[in-house]
């Protein structure tokens, strides 16, 4: 097993040395397949912490070099030492500087309203109705546009506009592992001139 494998997975990842060489062992090698072992392992560590109470934190900023756009974002954690640290600072501006990126109308899944949805599922039907797909696909059709569209307007579902590989929320996922405290994401604000 080559140090490097592990130095580069433990970059791209933020596991520990051990938690790395775990993953290459398991995945014969291959890097790819090591990175997969290890977000699933990141999903399962995030959903025992996300439990926990995140009542520090502090304000993501970003302004672009224009200075016509800017974000905040109010990313929370658990502790006063875990918001000082130079990891989740970087955090918070990157996720603030995303934001100005992509400007999301929602931070999750669950802030869209029930009406925002069905029109969106309603306007895909209509689009349906005059394509030529058998009817029996339409369900699932409609579920993948909805998930696109969830994925265009969802702060926490959008790809990472420096890594298009992770979404936001395993961005978020690998500072839980890192920094071992609960992150959670409470309000995203974009503002442009």
């Amino acid at each position: 097993m080559s140090l490097d494998l592990i130095r580069k997975l433990r970059e791209e990842t933020g596991a520990g040395v051990l938690a790395a060489q775990k993953a290459l062992q398991e995945a014969s090698n291959d890097y790819d397949a090591a990175v997969m072992i290890l977000r699933k392992s990141g999903q399962k560590i995030a959903a025992k912490k996300a439990e926990r109470a995140t009542h520090e934190g502090l304000i993501g900023h970003y302004v672009h070099a224009t200075g016509k756009i800017g974000a905040l974002v109010a990313v929370a954690c658990e502790t006063d030492f875990v918001s000082r640290s130079d990891a989740f600072q970087e955090l918070a501006h990157d996720l603030a500087l995303h934001a100005a990126a992509t400007r999301p109308q929602y931070v999750k899944r669950e802030d869209i309203p029930t009406d925002v949805i069905e029109r969106e599922r309603e306007v895909a039907r209509a689009e349906l109705a005059t394509a030529n797909k058998p009817e029996a696909m339409w369900d699932k059709i409609i579920e993948g546009k909805l998930d696109k569209f969830v994925g265009d307007v969802c702060f926490l579902e959008q790809k990472f506009v420096k890594d298009e590989s992770l979404t936001i929320r395993d961005l978020i996922q690998q500072a839980i592992v890192k920094l071992g405290e609960n992150i959670q994401v409470r309000e995203v604000s974009v503002l442009s001139l």
